[in-house]
């Protein structure tokens, strides 16, 4: 995805909320010439787009969510900040906010570029994480797998099928996951396509 135009002296504000959590406070965020404002509840700061020295962009679905996208933030002097791109609406509803978040994900990548300090762009999860989970989904994936066949083998028609549909969802939710979030580093100026919203 790239997000490379030229440079405007006169950069308007962009502004992103969203809510992460039904009775939390929402978090907003504001980006004005060489500074990302940010505010949840009594709590908010500045930081200065140069003290930005660290992205990362990953996949995060949940239950009510399942395109759900994240971007972490690490700064000089700040405490990490998350930027999702979905917001609580009610009990049983999240909002996907993909314009928005896309909108304002793009114009902070080029803006911190922009800024001149050396960016390290992450996607996907951390690998310590990411790794040894891949190894448990691909252990329950052959575990199913073999209970599928065994199931067949013994002409057990009902639970076979049960466990076949399981294991379909299963290969189709969690290997989506870990194919988007592959651990690696891309440029600030091409965002990966499988970690931001398709619009």
């Amino acid at each position: 995805m790239d997000v490379s135009r030229p440079a405007s002296a006169g950069d308007h504000a962009i502004n992103y909320s969203y809510r992460p959590s039904l009775l939390g406070a929402p978090w907003e965020f504001s980006l004005h010439g060489q500074s990302l404002d940010w505010r949840s509840g009594r709590k908010s700061g500045r930081i200065a787009l140069r003290d930005i020295h660290r992205l990362r962009l990953s996949f995060r679905p949940i239950t009510m969510q399942t395109q759900r996208f994240l971007t972490e933030i690490w700064a000089e002097g700040a405490p990490k900040l998350e930027i999702c791109s979905s917001s609580w609406k009610s009990m049983v509803e999240q909002e996907r906010l993909d314009q928005p978040y896309s909108t304002f994900v793009m114009e902070l990548h080029r803006r911190i570029v922009l800024a001149g300090r050396p960016l390290r762009c992450e996607q996907g999860s951390d690998p310590l994480l990411y790794w040894p989970g891949l190894v448990v989904f691909a252990v329950i994936a052959l575990m199913l797998a073999a209970l599928t066949v065994r199931g067949l083998q013994a002409h057990a028609w009902r639970g076979t099928a049960f466990v076949a549909a399981f294991l379909l969802l299963f290969l189709w939710q969690a290997g989506n996951y870990f194919r988007r979030n592959r651990p690696g580093l891309y440029r600030p100026e091409a965002l990966p396509p499988d970690l931001m919203p398709r619009l």
